[in-house]
């Protein structure tokens, strides 16, 4: 056996058929695509969601919600992770720096306190928000909480 001998098994190659090439060829006419319709015509193409000219579902359902564009996500952080921190490191000043390098926060998202929890260190806590019970249970301790 030499490599200019080899060719492929008996039937396993076919030729490609040539589409639109005249009725000797067997595959004129229409070429394949059937009579009229979208799908015979040039430049076929389905687009998403399309249902044949029912109306599409995305059409057919209502508009529902409403998007504030003046939302501001935080990133909450409650007491109980607050006396944590300070017992961990012996602080007395929290802020969004502590919290970073506690690897709490990216430094870049706003954080807001949240009452979860018991606070019984004196801190002063800096942050972008805290709710009503966080700065009621800071103040309480004698802490002091203050809005960046």
């Amino acid at each position: 056996m030499k490599l200019n001998n080899l060719k492929p098994a008996a039937g396993s190659t076919h030729s490609r058929r040539r589409i639109g090439r005249g009725p000797g060829s067997g595959l004129g006419g229409t070429s394949t695509r059937g009579h009229k319709g979208a799908k015979a015509r040039s430049g076929y193409k389905r687009k998403i969601g399309f249902e044949g000219g029912q109306m599409p579902l995305q059409r057919r359902v209502p508009k529902a919600g409403f998007k504030n564009i003046n939302h501001k996500e935080y990133f909450a952080v409650n007491l109980s992770t607050l006396q944590a921190l300070a017992e961990a490191k012996n602080l007395t000043k929290i802020g969004i720096e502590e919290l970073k390098a506690a690897g709490l926060t990216n430094g870049k998202e706003l954080v807001k306190v949240l009452g979860n929890g018991e606070l019984k260190a004196k801190l002063e806590v800096e942050a972008n928000a805290f709710s009503k019970t966080a700065e009621e249970a800071i103040k309480a301790v004698g802490g002091n909480a203050t809005i960046i």
